[in-house]
């Protein structure tokens, strides 16, 4: 149940779930869990509860996250299309012929603290911004608020030790980066702070415009606590360019709104389904493409673009919006999503929301991908 209106508690933020649960106490025929909702109102829930449940396996629910959380699902139709995009791996997935990344957390807003300078209003000359949550956008890399500023003489030390000292900790994100050449653990400029990268911001909400807001933020930059990076331990640029695409797309922010409450903990990260097409798969390319090309607005990303294959610089509103529609329509390509499947999505996706003209434009590409891709 969502508490819009406080309907169902009162002084309770209306953009919380509230789960009303049932268990009998005994042994059950057989281990299974029934779902029904989310709902809205009170007449939405009356009529809810009399309908039949979603029914799952205890074992189907405990592969979908690491902690077996539950999904909130729109609607009955819902079901076949959960089921249809939980078939693809876990983005976190650690296959080692195929792309890697890992979440990382760059600064700790509380220990890190004497790296940073909270209290200038402007850059202070020679230092870098330290970017927050609200400093990037959904394919908006620099959004020009910031957390604070750091100095790159004191902070890239820091940042440096931090990432030899992992090298020899199971637990460390670095500890996967073994194989690196000597030269490329000692020079500082090999850091990830030095080159435009994938972030994604951790405070977000399921009711929000968009859930998952990631971004290919600019080099020189730090990144705080609230704005997780993703690390690579294999893969390149057009690997990292194609993450951000799907991770980018309605069909991917549909599911993770199953999830996601206020945060964008790592342990709802990591089991985000993230199709693994081959990189002779033209629906791969495609994405690559595209977002390699969204990703970069101006010239802080000419050698990322580069490294991908693509033009940087400004794009007309018309030219973006129409690859926005393409991407969606491919990556629900990827996901094996029909067009009645994707058109729920749509319609189910923010409550309220103006999605008609999106849509029609995003079926057009979906149609015109089926036949260039021969599916």
């Amino acid at each position: 149940m969502v508490n819009e209106r406080e309907w169902v508690f009162a002084e309770v933020h209306g953009q919380y779930a509230i789960t009303l649960t049932t268990a009998w106490i005994g042994r059950p025929m057989e281990k299974s869990v029934h779902l029904r909702g989310p709902f809205q109102t009170p007449d939405a829930f009356q009529q809810g509860i009399r309908a039949d449940a979603a029914v799952f396996s205890v074992d189907e629910i405990e592969s979908w996250t690491d902690t077996a959380s539950l999904p909130l699902l729109p609607s009955e139709p819902s079901l076949p299309i959960f089921i249809q995009l939980r078939k693809a791996p876990p983005v976190g997935l650690d296959a080692r012929e195929c792309w890697r990344v890992r979440p990382y957390r760059e600064l700790d807003a509380t220990n890190d603290k004497k790296y940073m300078d909270l209290e200038s209003e402007e850059c202070p000359r020679g230092c870098w911004p330290v970017f927050k949550g609200e400093s990037f956008g959904h394919w908006t890399p620099d959004s020009g608020t910031y957390y604070g500023w750091t100095d790159p003489s004191v902070l890239v030390p820091h940042l440096q030790r931090k990432r030899r000292s992992g090298r020899t900790h199971r637990n460390s994100v670095y500890f996967e980066f073994f194989d690196q050449p000597s030269k490329w653990w000692d020079d500082s400029r090999t850091l990830p702070c030095y080159s435009a990268r994938v972030a994604f911001r951790d405070g977000t909400n399921r009711l929000n415009e968009r859930t998952v807001i990631a971004a290919l933020v600019p080099p020189e930059v730090a990144l705080g606590s609230q704005s997780p990076f993703l690390l690579m331990p294999h893969g390149d640029e057009k690997d990292e360019a194609y993450v951000l695409g799907v991770l980018s797309s309605i069909p991917l922010d549909w599911y993770a709104r199953r999830f996601v409450e206020r945060h964008l903990n790592f342990f709802l990260f990591n089991p985000l389904p993230v199709p693994r097409p081959g990189r002779d798969d033209p629906r791969w390319r495609r994405v690559v493409e595209l977002a390699g090309r969204l990703a970069c607005p101006d010239a802080r990303f000419a050698d990322w673009a580069a490294k991908v294959g693509v033009e940087h610089g400004p794009l007309t509103e018309d030219v973006k919006q129409d690859m926005l529609h393409e991407l969606d329509a491919v990556v629900a390509h990827l996901y094996g999503l029909n067009q009645k499947q994707l058109t729920h999505i749509f319609e189910t996706f923010h409550e309220g929301w103006d999605y008609k003209e999106r849509l029609k434009a995003t079926l057009e590409h979906y149609r015109r991908a089926k036949t260039q891709f021969r599916l």
